[in-house]
This record gives structure tokens, sequence and C-alpha cells, in this order.
């Protein structure tokens, strides 16, 4: 049978095709395709950043990163994976002991441990430091200010635009985690606000309003599930919020391509705008997408599949 032509294409690696092949040796118990793949990489924070996070996603159920790490112990390539991969298995722990149910605090603490060995491994590395941020959401009570602080300035001296960065901030100050809606939205419209044009950064306003969603329907029981959402994606603010976002970002971007850490961002825009109702903005991003598609935000507000599909044709779009 014919595909589609409006399906989406879920790639899980975002289109880089280097990050697949060196998964690819993960399923193997192959390191030397990961040390090659992030050795190539080097300082392009924001490809560094997206092959990091999917490659401790794979290696969090294997043992290549320690057998990376037994045959180099002071690779600081093999020090920074292995500091993301022990924050994923922390978190994999957390989603499967259920909302609510405190985790080991020495896998906590073996995460926190292990990057900030690979923040004095590799100096200049913002990565460590947004894994050292994501764990710390584990803390029971979270993390001293002051320390989340030092933290952070650590992060922004190396890379003050990154939206992986901001995004872990942003998880940490919601009401999910240590925080509000209100200090969470304030957070990312200061962001955003201090954002240059063409940053990513605005569009940290719609991961806020994505968070907000998924707190209501979270914490909400049986019937009371969609009071007070009907409104939540198209009310005068989010319509404004996304026009902000288009007009910061899209607008101020002078690179036609699409990086494969972008990817996640730019279908958050399109999300946001396909249901705030802001059919040229929804039109030229889901354009520039093509089928290229995140499984999220999409399956927060319904099967993603058929939402992807129902607005590419009621846009009218073309690949």
């Amino acid at each position: 049978m014919a595909r589609d032509r409006f399906a989406p294409d879920y790639d899980p690696d975002c289109g880089d095709a280097s990050l697949t092949n060196a998964r690819h040796d993960i399923v193997i118990g192959r390191w030397q395709g990961l040390r090659d793949l992030l050795r190539a990489t080097g300082p392009d924070w924001l490809s560094r950043g997206h092959r990091v996070r999917l490659l401790a996603q794979a290696c969090a159920s294997s043992s290549t990163v320690e057998s990376w790490l037994a045959a180099e112990p002071h690779s600081g390539d093999a020090l920074v994976l292995r500091a993301a991969t022990e924050t994923a298995r922390a978190f994999n722990l957390a989603v499967a002991a259920g909302r609510g149910v405190p985790i080991d605090q020495h896998r906590i603490d073996t995460a926190v441990t292990a990057c900030l060995q690979a923040a004095e491994a590799y100096l200049d590395d913002p990565t460590p430091w947004i894994s050292l941020i994501s764990v710390a959401r584990l803390y029971s009570s979270g993390v001293r200010r002051q320390e989340l602080s030092r933290w952070w300035d650590e992060l922004h001296q190396r890379d003050p635009y990154s939206v992986e960065g901001h995004l872990q901030v942003l998880h940490y100050y919601s009401a999910r985690w240590h925080g509000t809606h209100g200090l969470m939205y304030d957070f990312a419209r200061d962001a955003a606000g201090v954002a240059p044009a063409g940053c990513a950064l605005p569009v940290l306003v719609q991961y806020a309003r994505v968070e907000e969603y998924r707190y209501a329907l979270d914490t909400a029981q049986g019937s009371q599930s969609a009071v007070g959402l009907g409104q939540h994606w198209n009310h005068d603010g989010a319509v404004s919020d996304v026009r902000r976002t288009w007009q910061r970002w899209i607008m101020g971007r002078t690179d036609s391509g699409i990086a494969p850490g972008e990817l996640r961002d730019l279908n958050h825009l399109a999300h946001a705008a396909c249901n705030a109702r802001v059919p040229e903005v929804a039109a030229t991003v889901l354009g520039m997408l093509g089928r290229r598609a995140t499984r999220t935000p999409w399956s927060y507000t319904g099967d993603p599949d058929q939402q992807f599909v129902k607005w590419r044709k009621e846009l009218k779009l073309r690949d």
C-alpha cells in the first residue's frame, strides 16, 4: 500500500545519519563508533548535545559506555557520555517507579558525580552541566538555590543560548517538579526576551504551554480532565506567544537548513501554531518540516499521526 504523502516520518535520530550509524554500534556492544562520532562532532554544541542525549538513551540499557571507559578511562567524550547515560538511567528508574515515588538517592548521587567528573574532564563542554541540571529534578526537594544557580552559571558561560539547557531549567521550575506555572513562564519569557534574532529560545514559551497542559491532565480526575483546557491553546495570550516566537526566531533566521537538534523545537512551534489557529505560521513551519516529525508534542493532544496528517491536509501542504 502506498504511503500517505502527508504521513509523518518519525526518524528517532531526526535525520542525523552519522548518529544512526553510531547507535547501531551500541546494539552490538561496539564503542568505537561512539568515540569517532563525538570526536568528529567537536565543539558544535547543538549537534553534540543532540547526539549525546540520544546516545545516552540508547546506552542506558547496555554496558557500552562502560566498555569505552575501561579502554579509555581519561577520554573526555566517554566521561561526558557516561554522565548523560547515568542521568538517563536515573530518569528511567523514576519513570518505572511511578509519579511521586522517590528513587534510590544513591542512583541520583551517582549521576551527579558522573556529571561533575565529566565537567572536569571536558572543561569547555556545556553538556555535563545540562545533564547535571536535569538530574537535579530527581531530588525529592530539589537542590539548594545557590547550587542550581552555580550550575546554571557554568552552563550559561559555555553556551548562553542552549535551548536544551534552558529547557532543563524550565522543567525544574515547573509545577510538576520544584516550581510553579508562573515561575516557569517567567523564566521562558525572560530567556526569550534577551535572545538575539534568529535564536530558538523564544520557543521555550511553547514548551511551557505544553508542560502546563500535561500537568493539568495529570492532576485532573475523571470528568474534570477537560475543565479549563478548552481555550488552553488558542486564547489571546497563546496566539500572541506563537506570533512572537515566529517573529523573533523564524523571521530572524539566516540559515534555511534545519539541524537535527532543531527538529523537536520546530515541531513544538508547529503544534502550537496549529492549535492556536494561526494558519500563516502553521503552514510555513510545517512546510519547513515537510514530513519530519517528532512524536512530542503531538502525542500530548491525541494521536500524533492523525493530527499531523490533518493539519498538513487542511493547510494544503506538499512535500
